[in-house]
């Protein structure tokens, strides 16, 4: 079963693809280093409020329309 870190990763991902950023122009745009960004797609980060932001504010959307979608099952 997907984990939720996974389900978000592939959220941004979707999203940074569906505004046609390259990961190395989102993460200038989102002021994050391109690593940490292949990370957070790949599920492998957990990140911050801060990153959360960042990221919403480069999409320009919010953050619900960010984890539209994203289950967490128990």
């Amino acid at each position: 079963m997907i984990n939720t870190k996974e389900q978000l990763g592939l959220r941004i991902r979707f999203l940074r693809q569906q505004k046609g950023f390259s990961q190395e122009e989102f993460a200038f745009r989102a002021h994050i280093n391109k690593n940490y960004l292949s990370d957070l797609e790949n599920g492998r980060r957990n990140p911050t409020l801060d990153i959360l932001n960042r990221l919403v504010l480069a999409l320009e959307i919010t953050l619900s329309e960010l984890f539209k979608g994203i289950i967490e099952y128990y």
